[in-house]
């Protein structure tokens, strides 16, 4: 089953940091179907983001300087990112290292907080947005096939 328009919709509105809209969608999206389709969505955008940022020219120092960036911004929430399980997942995206060991919520909740925040720093207009998650679905459905 392909990723759905309503998934790739719900995720661009929390990318555009449209709260509101966000929760609407997330409210109506269909919860076995969001449990593969969603995932493989925002594992493919988490993807998509880090290859933007690091792999070109990406050094393990800078992985560091973001995840301590990001914490930094997020000031008193700080703690709601791990930093070694937040750098893990980005080495591990770039293809250095495993995440074997991590369960599935502390992979999810902080893909989302460092996906957001990869995107937050890319500023991106409305159609830079769409164009982003045109590519992260076309990787989504890849990973659901």
């Amino acid at each position: 089953m392909p990723v759905t328009d309503e998934q790739v919709a719900t995720l661009r509105a929390h990318l555009a940091g449209d709260v509101e809209e966000y929760q609407r969608r997330w409210g109506r999206l269909d919860r076995n179907a969001a449990r593969a389709g969603y995932m493989a969505l925002l594992a493919a955008a988490f993807f998509e983001a880090v290859d933007r940022r690091f792999a070109q020219s990406g050094t393990a120092a800078d992985v560091i300087e973001f995840v301590g960036a990001l914490r930094a911004r997020l000031d008193e929430d700080a703690d709601e990112v791990d930093p070694v399980v937040a750098e893990r997942l980005i080495r591990d995206a770039l293809g250095d290292g495993s995440i074997d060991d991590l369960d599935e919520d502390t992979i999810i909740s902080t893909k989302v907080l460092l996906l957001t925040a990869l995107i937050s720093d890319e500023k991106l207009g409305d159609a830079e947005l769409d164009e982003f998650m045109a590519t992260a679905r076309s990787l989504g459905d890849r990973l659901m096939s």
